[in-house]
């Protein structure tokens, strides 16, 4: 199994001397680095080259300048997503986020963890763990998403948060570390 694979499949990977890695690393930052310096009126531009990135996109999203990933290829977005300026997503595994989600600014969804053990630290060795992110699900700014993560739809993570656990569906969470606050009710309720 090749480190890339590794990587993909949650298990212990070296990424910091593997070459292949390192090559898919440097042409995602090429493509942000032309996406990030493109003038904020050029949206054709802007979504041309996120199509390309992207594992795949609805046909209406909007990412805000300036935004980072790792690969790309391992980010899936769904109809209606916006996401604000400083959006930061480690997809060293799949980060899918479902339709109608909006995240607020200077939020990160991580996937990449490096283990506990020092000695395993030193080699050089990480995992990665998938994020899920449902439908309707709105993002407050300033919240960190951590690896293998799920929220469920229609749900609220209020600003600041860091969200260490799963959070189910139909909740406003928030907090350090994110948890349920209240159950939201729909206007039919």
């Amino acid at each position: 199994m090749t480190e890339l694979e590794k990587m993909m499949s949650g298990e212990l990977y070296q990424a910091t001397k593997n070459t292949e890695m390192l090559d898919l690393l440097m042409v995602t930052r090429d493509r942000l680095y032309e996406f990030n310096r493109l003038h904020p009126r050029d949206v054709e531009q802007q979504q041309a080259i996120l199509r390309q990135l992207l594992g795949s996109t609805g046909e209406r999203f909007k990412i805000v300048q300036p935004f980072f990933c790792d690969y790309g290829f391992n980010i899936h977005i769904g109809e209606d997503f916006f996401a604000n300026t400083n959006l930061v997503i480690l997809d060293e595994t799949s980060v899918t986020f479902g339709d109608n989600v909006f995240i607020a600014p200077n939020c990160a969804f991580y996937t990449a963890g490096h283990p506990l053990d020092a000695e395993q630290r030193k080699q050089g060795l990480e995992y990665s763990l998938p994020i899920t992110v449902g439908n309707n699900v709105w993002i407050g700014g300033n919240v960190c998403v951590m690896p293998g993560v799920t929220i469920g739809d229609n749900t609220v993570i209020g600003g600041g948060s860091v969200v260490v656990h799963d959070i189910p569906a139909g909740v406003l969470a928030a907090g350090n570390p994110c948890r349920v606050i209240r159950q939201i009710h729909t206007p039919e309720e």
